[in-house]
């Protein structure tokens, strides 16, 4: 696949398809030749999608979209919430990589958004997570499901929001970034408004 002509919503669409492709047992991307996917990788990198996502390890991105190698610059941290370097690396990926679009994606039974509801004292820096998904509680209430869509979408809007760059890349029509939530019970991807 060539990345570097894809429009941001053939790119898109290009993870939507391999999430169907996950969801319906029709994975095709093990299919390909991994010794000539690494030989073309090992000098250069051209994904076609950011991904931010969770922590949590009920969720391979790249198995969720069906793709191999190469194809998703994977950023992830538990609550899937933007940081200085989360953005660092999604703007590397969209201005020099050429990814066409940077799906924001929460899950089913988060544990970072469910510890932020709880607002229990945890040990060492597992806290620190907490102001970063709050203002999803704020918004959605104590509903873990209503809080981890909320926290997605407003995860989204930030990096929209925080990086000169992603906006820029997005009003030129260059970049879509979307918010998206994972069903770990079925493995669909559902895109949020």
């Amino acid at each position: 696949m060539a990345q570097s002509v894809l429009t941001p919503d053939a790119a898109l669409q290009e993870l939507m398809a391999g999430n169907q492709r996950f969801t319906s047992g029709r994975m095709t991307s093990h299919e390909q030749d991994l010794a000539i996917l690494k030989q073309n990788t090992i000098e250069k990198q051209e994904p076609f999608a950011g991904v931010l996502s969770c922590a949590d390890s009920r969720v391979p991105v790249e198995l969720i979209f069906d793709q191999t190698i190469g194809h998703i610059f994977v950023t992830r941290v538990a609550g899937n919430v933007v940081t200085p370097e989360i953005i660092a690396s999604l703007e590397y990926g969209a201005l020099v990589l050429g990814t066409k679009v940077i799906l924001v994606m929460g899950h089913a039974s988060c544990g970072a958004v469910k510890a932020t509801i709880q607002g229990k004292e945890v040990p060492g820096q597992i806290s620190a997570l907490y102001p970063h998904i709050q203002p999803a509680i704020d918004q959605a209430g104590p509903n873990l499901d209503a809080a981890t869509r909320a926290n997605t979408k407003i995860q989204a809007a930030l990096l929209r929001e925080s990086s000169t760059v992603i906006a820029g890349l997005v009003k030129e029509g260059k970049l879509k970034v979307v918010a998206a939530h994972y069903d770990i019970a079925n493995g669909s991807v559902t895109l949020l408004s």
